[in-house]
């Protein structure tokens, strides 16, 4: 695949590199807010080799790539703005609402971390396997560094999101990254003592409640949407001599302080108060909240708006160390496997049974579902409600089960040992998304034709 001839025949076609206003990306789609969406040809971006789909949705326009988006991203933005660092600013006309700024945000913030996410995750559920069987002891020098190198993701996660945050905020990525080091020196954890969070200093007379800022989410990334507007007034207003010295000095006496004074406190409890109540609500009831994530999944992902609950899920794994939202994930994904598999089943056309297979294994073996989706399902709608219902059915049965996972992962088969918790959690893990794919098996031959041909 020719990364740099899509991006060329991409940006050609969404009116040139003048008309694009934002761009990001998240595992899939490269996002772009464009100034003007009916400069864009999108069946001609819709017929260039490597492009699946187009949505325009929530204030996007987004390019549905696949797996190799991050390197057709690459390509793309340097046709866009040359070697810049940064990120191109946001335009302040108000054609894009904040709800659809905020997922656009997370998305790009995210994306680039979800590879060592996963990897980590799936890591630490072979290291609980390995234990449990008794191929690793745990008082082992082996056992100590493969922890360290599944959890070290999670530890130091401020510093990477900083890093990531500051590029899709237009901040320096390395004064970022340093504030978030800096959040997680031994000196200033060893402030709190034994009480922990909570604990109370003082800065310059002003009291500081201090935190225990490791695994955390959002704390770094307002202190960094709130550090990128003193960066971009600093680079404008800083002689270019003095720019090497003085950025970084006033950026870290004026942002460290703050962070721990107002934002990071403020980040922390908030985070935690959302993560709490989405966490009562499941364990209220299980298994309404299974039906609704489970069979609703599909739904936020073709509008692009799954990111939102993504943070959630990845604080609940840094903090508590297992999630009950990511396994309803799996479910809906399984029913999309079921749904695919019962078309192939059904159908006599070659080129849709050879899309649906198609699907079948590209989502057991990586989780994506946005061609499958958006290349079949969308366009069905007997086949969408399919693996709706498929989805609804199997996350039912994983919540009311409690099902969990410890790792934060996009569900296929590759990435189940991420269930490895206990025997029973596998148990029913495997039941649930057995459900799944059945049950959207069955609906996806229900509801297709024989001659059904591929749209």
């Amino acid at each position: 695949m020719d990364f740099k001839q899509i991006a060329k025949d991409i940006l050609k076609n969404i009116g040139g590199a003048e008309n694009v206003a934002n761009i990001s990306h998240c595992a899939t789609r490269l996002r772009l807010r464009l100034k003007d969406d009916s400069l864009a040809d999108e069946q001609a971006i819709k017929d260039i080799d490597g492009v699946v789909d187009v949505i325009n949705k929530a204030g996007q326009y987004q390019i549905l790539i696949g797996i190799e988006v991050p390197h057709v991203y690459d390509e793309f933005e340097i046709l866009v703005k040359g070697n810049e660092d940064s990120q191109l600013e946001e335009s302040s006309d108000g054609s894009e609402g904040i709800i659809s700024k905020i997922f656009s945000a997370i998305s790009g913030i995210f994306a680039p971390l979800l590879p060592v996410l996963a990897g980590s995750g799936i890591l630490r559920g072979l290291l609980i396997l390995s234990t449990q069987i008794g191929l690793i002891s745990e008082k082992s020098g082996t056992y100590s560094i493969l922890y360290v190198a599944s959890m070290s993701v999670f530890y130091f996660l401020p510093v990477l999101l900083a890093f990531s945050s500051a590029r899709r905020f237009g901040a320096s990525p390395y004064i970022s990254a340093l504030i978030g080091a800096a959040l997680l020196h031994p000196d200033f954890i060893a402030m709190m003592g034994d009480k922990g969070n909570g604990a109370m200093s003082s800065f310059m007379g002003i009291p500081v409640v201090l935190m225990n800022y490791s695994s955390t989410v959002v704390p770094i990334i307002l202190s960094i949407w709130a550090f990128s507007y003193l960066y971009k007034w600093l680079d404008k207003h800083i002689p270019e001599s003095l720019k090497l010295v003085v950025v970084p000095l006033i950026s870290l006496l004026i942002m460290l302080p703050l962070t721990v004074i107002v934002i990071g406190p403020i980040g922390v409890y908030s985070g935690e108060a959302i993560a709490n109540v989405v966490n009562w609500l499941i364990e209220r009831s299980g298994l309404l909240t299974g039906i609704l994530i489970g069979g609703g999944w599909s739904v936020l992902v073709s509008f692009g708006i799954h990111w939102a609950v993504n943070p959630i899920m990845i604080n609940n794994i840094s903090k508590n160390g297992f999630d009950y939202i990511c396994p309803l994930t799996f479910a809906c994904n399984f029913a999309v496997i079921g749904t695919a598999l019962g078309v192939f089943l059904k159908a006599r056309n070659r080129k849709l049974k050879n899309f649906a297979m198609t699907g079948v294994v590209t989502i057991a073996l990586s989780a994506i579902i946005e061609p499958t989706l958006f290349g079949l399902l969308v366009k069905n709608k007997k086949l969408f409600l399919a693996q709706i219902i498929g989805g609804a059915a199997g996350g039912a049965y994983l919540g009311l089960m409690n099902v969990v996972t410890n790792a934060f992962v996009f569900g296929s088969v590759t990435t189940f040992p991420a269930f490895i918790e206990n025997s029973a959690n596998v148990i029913h893990g495997v039941i649930g998304l057995l459900i799944s794919v059945v049950v959207g098996a069955v609906l996806g031959y229900i509801f297709t034709k024989k001659e059904d041909e591929l749209a």
